[in-house]
């Protein structure tokens, strides 16, 4: 018997701006590792437009029955069932062609966005992108009020999350590989930051 579907609004509003970029970015990759795939919304939306491509979900355990019932609903061939994938943990080997992960770093401590940074380099092929979907502040500085307001909520759930600086994330990259190539402004004050891993 199938799982009932978890649903998420935002992600049934960002699906469809954030596929219209990554037509563009994968349209010669075949592998993706989504990290944090959530409900598993992104995941069925993105691999059905997407069928040249192999779609890995993965998220930690408490999420891998929504995902499946999703992906058991679309019957995807290019959209796998859930790695379990916890950033202090063991990773999948790769190598990936290009990594995803939407709204998730500033759902982890900075411990785990380092980890996660220190992963991503790891099991990127050569040449792959990493790309990153989400809100994210600029020299200290909130982009909009509504992002002001958002990482307060974040931070009265859990102190150590929060809405991650750019310079901070640069930093990360730089460290593992990665080399910045594009910042897409997105809806409702988000953004996509691209990087290459190049060694």
């Amino acid at each position: 018997m199938t799982s009932a579907k978890p649903f998420a609004e935002s992600s049934e509003q960002n699906k469809a701006p954030i596929l219209e970029v990554l037509r563009r970015l994968f349209a010669d990759t075949q592998t993706v590792l989504e990290i944090g795939s959530g409900t598993g919304q992104h995941a069925v939306h993105f691999a059905a437009a997407m069928p040249h491509l192999t779609w890995q979900t993965s998220d930690l355990e408490d999420s891998h029955s929504g995902i499946r019932a999703w992906l058991d609903e679309a019957a995807l061939p290019n959209a796998h069932y859930p790695l379990l994938l916890d950033v202090n943990g063991d990773w999948p080997g790769g190598p990936y062609d290009a990594v995803f992960s939407a709204n998730a770093v500033h759902i982890m401590s900075w411990a785990e966005v380092i980890t996660c940074f220190e992963g991503v380099g790891r099991v990127l092929k050569q040449g792959g992108l990493f790309v990153l979907y989400g809100p994210f502040n600029y020299g200290g500085k909130y982009t909009s009020e509504s992002n002001r307001q958002f990482d307060g909520w974040l931070k009265s759930r859990d102190p150590l999350s929060g809405i991650r600086d750019f310079d901070d994330l640069q930093a990360l990259a730089a460290t593992n590989g990665l080399v910045f190539i594009e910042d897409i402004e997105m809806p409702v004050n988000n953004r996509i930051l691209v990087w290459r891993k190049v060694s």
